[in-house]
């Protein structure tokens, strides 16, 4: 079972035999059945391509500016891989009538063969479900419960400075992960599990005062997308090998209560995302686990809605977050394409409550020269590279000590974190004076 779970589905065998298989299942459906003559069967072939195109944009401007399921366009190759599983519908439909039983299972094979590639394709673009294992939840799943022995209210005097600190025994050579229920104790929000990642030098019997780094996914999503898609413990633990088994604990947080639910990480009609975050997470760090009370070596990340939220906490709370991890942040948080639905639903028709919460408004007004922020964006997202050179610009002239970043050959998409995630954590590094 567990090689059946660590098949991967984003390169390897599996995605280039979806390629070959689906290649070729629409290269059959495209060929000419009997009795259509040549001409009008590429014409018929034609015009079901069109018409599949037309239909994924007329559905895609719905979804975005009537339906309001996305508060920005879906990427470019997620709308060119819906193309190709309806246009396969199309023509075999066309082929149906006057066809044989064997041909008709035989186009409905080819069909479903055309859907797995574009399924294929577009996982692979997102980057999120990279093995059997991340599809299925097995491997989160398996996560165990943050255990009594690691809740470590130890004395923060106790605590050795971190700065050449060596411990006094060998340490393991990896991180662990658990996950835990962190309640809304201020705020009555009730939320998801969150994950927790403890470094090696966490289990020191000398141990140091480590610092922190919280979390948020995108939307929609969950906490457990960085595990997945974002391969934090990968990357924690390279980290980790590389400063003597120290790395940051970090606490991936959900912000929003579900899959689809979007708290816009404000204090607001919709919910007191505010209150949470910025209350009972760091509340529940500081009681539970054993880190740095230095709240100057407290970082706040996310990817795409995550990464607005934790531009969000970094502006509105630099006394708690002193630096921040922008991927593919949004300019400003948002519901909806069209920005006054996101105002009606929070502060009902109120702009000025609104715009005063967001980054751009609270960088606009206050200095912090004591607080970092490093920005990323994929190459290929063109939208979230200009709200990323909108922001850092922002952050530059409030004062914030600034990194950004393109990330090469990544789109709006989970490339985009993992890929720029050791770049991030060089950069907290140098913020915390950890010498590699």
């Amino acid at each position: 079972m567990d090689f059946v779970a660590d098949i991967r589905l984003t390169d390897g065998p599996v995605f280039w035999a979806a390629w070959i298989l689906g290649v070729a299942a629409a290269a059959y459906l495209a060929w000419r059945p009997p009795p259509f003559r040549p001409r009008r069967w590429l014409l018929a072939v034609g015009l079901a391509i069109v018409g599949a195109a037309a239909l994924v944009a007329a559905v895609h401007w719905a979804l975005i500016y009537v339906f309001s399921t996305f508060p920005e366009d879906l990427p470019d190759d997620v709308l060119f891989w819906s193309v190709p599983p309806l246009a396969a519908l199309i023509v075999v439909l066309l082929r149906l009538p006057g066809g044989s039983w064997r041909q008709r299972s035989t186009a409905g094979v080819g069909l479903l063969l055309v859907l797995l590639l574009s399924a294929v394709q577009i996982n692979a673009y997102f980057g999120l479900n990279r093995t059997v294992s991340d599809l299925t939840g097995t491997a989160v799943a398996r996560i165990p419960v943050l255990e009594p022995d690691l809740v470590r209210r130890a004395d923060a005097a106790a605590l050795l400075p971190l700065q050449g600190w060596q411990p006094q025994e060998e340490l393991p050579g990896e991180g662990v992960l658990r996950k835990a229920y962190i309640p809304g104790d201020a705020s009555g929000m009730d939320t998801r599990e969150a994950y927790v990642y403890l470094p090696p030098a966490y289990f020191a019997a000398n141990r140091p005062a480590l610092p922190v780094l919280l979390l948020f996914s995108g939307q929609p999503g969950g906490p457990a997308d960085w595990l997945t898609g974002g391969a934090l413990r990968a990357h924690l633990d390279t980290f980790a090998a590389g400063h003597g088994g120290v790395a940051p604990v970090v606490v991936v947080a959900d912000p929003n209560g579900s899959q689809s639910a979007n708290t816009l990480c404000m204090d607001s009609r919709i919910a007191p995302a505010d209150t949470y975050l910025s209350k009972d997470v760091p509340r529940w760090i500081s009681d539970t686990l054993s880190v740095d009370p230095d709240h100057r070596h407290w970082a706040v990340g996310g990817f795409s809605f995550g990464a607005t939220c934790a531009l969000q906490m970094g502006t509105r709370h630099p006394d708690i977050f002193s630096s921040v991890l922008a991927f593919s942040s949004e300019v400003e948080p948002a519901l909806a394409k069209e920005r006054q639905k996101t105002i009606d639903a929070s502060f009902p028709g109120d702009t000025a409550s609104f715009e005063s919460l967001t980054p751009l408004s609270v960088m606009g007004r206050t200095r912090f020269d004591s607080s970092g922020a490093y920005f990323a964006a994929g190459e290929r997202d063109p939208e979230f590279v200009g709200y990323m050179d909108t922001l850092a610009d922002a952050a530059r002239k409030a004062g914030f000590t600034v990194e950004a970043r393109q990330v090469e050959k990544a789109g709006h998409s989970w490339d985009t974190p993992s890929k720029g995630m050791a770049d991030g954590l060089a950069f907290l590094a140098g913020r915390w004076g950890l010498l590699q």
